[in-house]
């Protein structure tokens, strides 16, 4: 199975604009251009589209560790924070934070963090990222927050 979305740039670095477009047509001539990724326009950037991606990957990851273990979450609520640095004059993303909240009440505590620390390890786009990925696991129903 393959995937792809393209992007075009027109002109130099901080003037220039581009667009991207995935194949599903759910992203069609978005704008994105350098005041969008490193200032405060308001648009899109390619470390929100990996927050997309992440948070919506880790949370199918932890509904199907879930469903290994016979076990259901009504809700599966993920938002990624992911950093931008320029570290030694060059830029990269160093870490990504996962606030995740879980609500499943056919499941104990342990079962629902042993799912979410899996999750965090096995999702594909855990895998891609070179970054520290952290989590902050809240689980509502039983009110404590688990940091990992």
């Amino acid at each position: 199975m393959k995937r792809t979305a393209s992007a075009q740039w027109r002109g130099n670095l901080r003037q220039g604009k581009g667009s991207i477009n995935t194949e599903s047509g759910v992203i069609s001539d978005i704008a994105y251009s350098f005041s969008r990724r490193f200032g405060e326009e308001r648009g899109t950037n390619p470390e929100e589209l990996i927050g997309a991606a992440h948070s919506s990957c880790f949370a199918m990851a932890v509904s199907a560790e879930l469903d290994q273990r016979k076990l259901k979450a009504e809700l599966i609520d993920v938002r990624a924070t992911v950093s931008l640095e320029n570290v030694s004059g060059g830029w990269s993303i160093p870490a990504v934070h996962l606030d995740v909240s879980i609500e499943a009440s056919n499941a104990t505590r342990e079962q629902i963090e042993e799912a979410a620390n899996s999750a965090k390890v096995n999702c594909p786009v855990s895998k891609l990222l070179k970054a520290d990925i952290t989590m902050n696991l809240s689980i509502p129903s039983q009110d404590r927050a688990v940091y990992s």
